[in-house]
């Protein structure tokens, strides 16, 4: 038999590369990186042709439109990424029998929560760039019914450009730093998403044949604030920087955001039990080590 394919597109992103890098491990599959030049999601006609080429097993979409703040004014493209482009990998993933696996966020809520989002909360986004994202969302469900969302919070990983190595670059430039403390959530390392994924797909492709759609809240485990983040960033790096936290209404940003941005993740930890939920300053002191040879 031949050996099932996965494609993941967006694959020069912080999840595509994390997954990249794990791929050696998964001798049992043969992985299909593309990015935007090889592959416009966007186009219903390319992706078709793509899928008859590539004849994939499954398709994790990790790629996306991110610019929040310029999410606002880049309105049509934030669309066509993150809402339209679903729309279409999820019919041609359901006309190829392909297992589609669509990366989302919390800023599909509101953040005026008190108690972690369970993934049957009512999504309210803030802002444009969660409006998309929840576009996203409902287009996959329209589409295709057997396809699965996991929503996820603060991403980082030692590529790309993300909270831990900009805090990272700034401390080395500056002698303090202001950074938010009420904005509450729970960071995700790439790397540990990247790995349940893959659990995700193997055991799809299992003797169980486990594939369990519909939506999905995963992060690395515990409540902090930005402000905190940044503090725990500059002890692991032992950087002499002064931290000082900041409401954040000394931020005025083009985008609002969520105030809270908790998961709770007992659905994920019923089906998957197998994979390790790690602690938030765990997979921070391992991502600082990668990025710190």
């Amino acid at each position: 038999m031949p050996q099932p394919v996965i494609l993941v597109t967006g694959a020069n992103g912080q999840l595509g590369m994390e997954i990249r890098s794990l791929s050696v491990l998964y001798p049992a599959f043969r992985f299909a990186f593309s990015d935007r030049e090889d592959l416009p999601i966007h186009s219903f006609e390319k992706v078709q042709q793509y899928f008859e080429k590539v004849l994939p097993s499954f398709c994790i979409n990790c790629a996306a439109y991110t610019a929040v703040d310029k999410a606002e004014t880049e309105k049509e493209m934030a669309m066509l990424v993150n809402g339209e482009a679903v729309g279409v990998l999820a019919t041609v993933c359901k006309s190829f029998d392909t297992k589609f696996i669509h990366i989302s966020t919390d800023y599909v809520f509101d953040g005026s929560a008190t108690v972690p989002y369970r993934e049957d909360h009512i999504p309210d986004p803030v802002n444009y760039y969660g409006a998309t994202k929840l576009s996203g969302e409902e287009r996959c469900f329209e589409n295709n019914s057997d396809g699965m969302v996991i929503r996820t919070s603060w991403v980082y990983s030692e590529y790309g450009n993300n909270f831990v190595k900009t805090m990272i670059r700034l401390m080395k430039e500056r002698n303090s730093l202001n950074v938010v403390n009420d904005q509450l959530g729970s960071p995700t390392y790439a790397a540990d998403l990247a790995r349940l994924i893959l659990t995700i797909v193997e055991e799809s492709h299992s003797a169980t044949k486990k594939w369990l759609p519909g939506i999905y809240h995963f992060s690395n485990e515990g409540v902090i604030s930005w402000y905190d983040f940044a503090v725990a960033i500059k002890n692991l790096t032992q950087s002499a920087c002064v931290v000082n936290p900041v409401p954040s209404s000394m931020y005025p940003t083009a985008a609002k955001r969520p105030a809270y941005s908790v998961f709770n993740k007992e659905k994920i930890k019923t089906a998957y039990p197998q994979v390790q939920y790690k602690e938030w300053m765990t997979s921070l002191s391992e991502a600082i080590e990668r990025l710190q040879p």
